[in-house]
């Protein structure tokens, strides 16, 4: 697993919440004391609720599901934009599309709409209409791209979502809980907490926090993605073990005349499409 320094979390300025008067005493347990005004939090519960949510991020990855990063505020867009290309991950980073989870066959609709603008500017078969419908074209294509753009590649809801200051990100959460799926979120001491899976405590409006926080998780997801691939060679040098070798043979034996066992129910498993 990827390091924490908390050093440079304080250099960060991940510690820095807001002001007492904005607080919401949910936040109470990340709270380590009052400055100025100003809550400033535990960077050891940040830390500790990192570790977690990393390793959540990584099992997730390891699986072969997708994250969905998502930040539309003005200070996150382009870190958490550039981190989720790094790990190949999809993003919504523009603005967030009422029902872009709960009407998910609409969205993709709209998608391979912008696929198949772009298939005709390649192939040139734009090159056949009037140039006032190119330009036409040319904008619709522009405008998907900036919305759409980011989750071009996501076939399927994902299995979860980052979210950076789940206050502003507010439809993103009650989609995603919606819809059961796992939720991760970069909370500061004016949200609620309990209204992620995994909240990470710390300034959501700080682009060094956001940043430190992203790549950790970046990171994370890139370990789950290198074990992912290293994981076929694996098994592929397992396969002449003593114990597959006696696997393989209970399975090929001849089972007519004989009621089903264990190895049939298993060459039965093995054989149906994987639901995920």
């Amino acid at each position: 697993m990827a390091s924490i320094d908390q050093k440079a979390m304080l250099e960060a300025g991940v510690h820095f919440g807001h002001l007492k008067k904005k607080w919401n005493p949910k936040m109470l347990p990340y709270i380590f004391a009052e400055k100025k005004g100003i809550h400033v939090i535990d960077l050891n519960k940040t830390a500790q609720k990192l570790e977690q949510a990393g390793q959540a991020m990584k099992h997730i990855a390891k699986s072969g599901k997708q994250i969905l990063f998502v930040a539309t505020k003005k200070q996150a867009k382009d870190i958490v934009k550039n981190a989720a290309l790094s790990c190949g991950m999809p993003f919504v980073t523009d603005r967030w599309l009422g029902g872009m989870m709960t009407n998910f066959t609409t969205i993709r609709k709209s998608v391979k709409k912008m696929q198949s603008i772009d298939k005709m500017f390649k192939d040139g078969t734009v090159n056949n209409i009037t140039k006032k419908e190119r330009l036409m074209l040319s904008r619709q294509k522009d405008k998907l791209e900036v919305v759409l753009g980011g989750i071009a590649n996501m076939m399927r809801t994902p299995a979860a979502v980052f979210v950076v200051d789940i206050l502003h990100e507010d439809i993103a959460i009650l989609e995603s809980k919606r819809l059961g799926i796992t939720t991760f979120g970069l909370v500061d001491t004016n949200s609620d907490p309990n209204k992620v899976h995994f909240p990470i405590p710390g300034n959501d409006d700080s682009s060094k926090s956001i940043e430190y926080i992203t790549n950790y998780l970046v990171e994370c997801i890139k370990e789950g993605l290198a074990e992912k691939a290293t994981a076929p060679a694996v098994e592929k040098d397992g396969e002449h073990t003593p114990e597959v070798k006696q696997r393989k043979a209970k399975v090929e034996a001849p089972q007519a005349e004989t009621p089903a066992t264990e190895s049939s129910e298993e060459v039965t498993e093995a054989t149906e499409p994987n639901q995920d």
